[in-house]
């Protein structure tokens, strides 16, 4: 741990829990600093929080993109980004290498975009409970039987982003009503596909960027989810088992509710490109903050030589 410290420093600390404030002013202080990274409009979530979104890479090279915090509960995938955004600029500054790969070279040839918290307001949630000054306070408390939000997934509207994209959506519909979710912490798809700004947002965004390959970030079980229905695109597995060498994760294909409505499933059937969902850490949602270094020493490598293996 004392080497990523020594060779790359935060800007600020990640030692502790990462809320949407935190987010916004490290990519402050990083775009203050590093030139070369752009801030990318994307959109704003239901209580009006900033998506924030960052581009390292020439605008004409192959475009990637990062996405975490679907989830609430899952703020840690924010940090891990914040991280490799923070060591992606330096290493670059210094006209470095990572794992052989020559930072000039991967700004030239690759432009990642990176998302660090589709859902803020959720994250809000799970981190600091229901505002009393949200319109919507007296619904989160009966949406989630309580006060205690820890471990809250779903935006302030009670959908859960990563069921609320246009894939298997009829069916998943199906699953709910059998399983009685109308609404809540987790589970629930919402009235239609994109029905959220924060899924809406990002879904124009890869509209708009196209990008060849998706990784989302998740916690937690150490697995990386490659395929949609069963099926996906010839490059994937190939590419699943370099990530899964890289991490030491398990490859493995998603089951049960976790089949349906997802960034991966869309991805897959919408554009026929590899996309990725990687179960960052092992343990009980949400992951304590002191596995942060742990967690980002398995996926470093990853977060790095992901866009130059399509």
């Amino acid at each position: 741990m004392e080497y990523y410290e020594k060779s790359y420093p935060l800007v600020l600390p990640l030692d502790g829990d990462v809320d949407h404030a935190l987010v916004g002013e490290y990519i402050g202080v990083l775009l203050s600093r590093y030139d070369f990274l752009e801030q990318v409009y994307v959109g704003e979530s239901i209580r009006g929080r900033e998506l924030y979104c960052v581009r390292l890479g020439r605008h004409d090279a192959q475009p990637i993109l990062y996405v975490g915090a679907h989830h609430g509960m899952e703020h840690l995938t924010s940090a891990l980004l914040l991280r490799f955004i923070n060591e992606y600029c330096e290493s670059m500054r210094r006209g470095g290498r990572m794992y052989g790969i020559g930072m000039d070279y991967l700004f030239a040839e690759r432009c990642i975009y990176i998302l660090p918290m589709l859902n803020p307001d959720g994250v809000e949630l799970s981190l600091h409970g229901a505002s009393t000054e949200s319109p919507l306070y007296e619904r989160l408390i009966k949406m989630n039987g309580g006060e205690d939000f820890t471990s809250w997934q779903a935006n302030e509207r009670g959908v859960d982003l990563n069921h609320n994209y246009d894939a298997g959506f009829l069916e998943y519909k199906s699953i709910e009503k059998e399983a009685g979710i109308i609404g809540g912490a987790t589970k629930y798809s919402g009235e239609y596909p994109e029905s959220e700004p924060e899924t809406a947002a990002l879904c124009r965004l890869i509209r708009t960027v196209s990008p060849e390959m998706i990784l989302t970030l998740h916690t937690q079980g150490e697995e990386i989810f490659y395929t949609s229905g069963g099926s996906c695109p010839r490059k994937s597995r190939r590419i699943g088992r370099v990530m899964s060498e890289m991490t030491g994760y398990r490859l493995a294909e998603p089951d049960g509710t976790a089949a349906y409505g997802g960034l991966t499933d869309w991805f897959i059937a919408e554009y026929g490109k590899p996309s990725f969902t990687i179960e960052c850490g092992r343990g009980k949602n949400p992951l304590p903050p002191d596995n942060f270094f742990s967690v980002y020493a398995r996926i470093r490598e990853l977060l790095f030589k992901a866009p130059i293996l399509i």
